[in-house]
C-alpha cells in the first residue's frame, strides 16, 4: 500500500503538485492566445501573397510586340523579341555602365523580361506601346532623365546606373511562365 505523504496542515502534496502544474498549464496556455493576434500580424496578407507569383500565357504576344504585367506592385515587361532585336542585343558593347550578356538576361533568346522601373530614380521608361519613344538602341526610355536602355534592357546611355532588373521567372510550358 503507497502511503501519502502530508504536509503539516493535513494536505496532500500529490494533489497540490498537480495544482501547481494545471494551473501552470492554463496560463501558458491563455497567454499563448492572448500574443497570438500580435504574432499573427506580422504575417503577410492575403494581397501580399497573391501577388507573390504572377503567371503569364505569352501565346497572344506576336513577335514584336510588348505586354506590361504587374508583379508584386511593380510593372514588368515582357517583350517577344524579333531576330534583329535578338541579334542587336547578342553584341554587348565594351564600356556599357553595367556589363552584362544577353544570355546572362534572358532564358530563350526571344523572350525578355524585365522589371519596368528606371534605376536611375524609379520611374517607368516609354517604348511598351506602339509608337513610343524607345530611345537610341531601340528598347525603352526614360524621358526624365535621358536614360537610353537597348533590346535586353541594358543601360546604354544616361544617368541610370544599372540596367533593368531581370525577375525571377520559369517557363512553365513553351507559351506560359511564371514570375515570382
Amino acid at each position: 500500500m503507497t502511503e501519502q505523504v502530508q504536509d503539516h496542515d493535513g494536505h496532500d502534496e500529490d494533489r497540490r503538485d498537480f495544482l501547481y502544474i494545471a494551473t501552470g498549464a492554463f496560463a501558458a496556455t491563455i497567454g499563448a492566445a492572448a500574443i497570438w493576434p500580435f504574432i499573427d500580424a506580422w504575417n503577410p496578407s492575403a494581397d501580399v501573397l497573391a501577388q507573390a507569383s504572377t503567371e503569364v500565357d505569352l501565346g497572344a504576344i506576336e513577335e514584336g510586340q510588348s505586354v506590361t504585367v504587374v508583379w508584386r506592385g511593380k510593372p514588368v515587361f515582357i517583350r517577344h523579341r524579333t531576330g534583329t532585336e535578338i541579334s542587336s542585343a547578342d553584341e554587348p558593347p565594351d564600356g556599357l555602365p553595367d556589363p552584362q550578356s544577353d544570355g546572362d538576361r534572358v532564358l530563350k533568346p526571344e523572350w525578355l523580361v524585365v522589371v519596368g522601373i528606371c534605376t536611375h530614380l524609379g520611374c517607368v521608361p516609354l517604348g511598351q506601346k506602339v509608337g513610343e519613344n524607345r530611345g537610341e538602341f531601340g528598347g525603352w526610355f526614360c524621358p526624365c532623365h535621358g536614360s537610353h536602355y537597348d533590346t535586353s534592357g541594358r543601360i546604354r546611355k544616361g544617368p541610370a546606373p544599372r540596367n533593368l532588373e531581370v525577375p525571377e521567372y520559369a517557363f512553365l510550358t513553351d507559351t506560359s511562365i511564371r514570375i515570382g
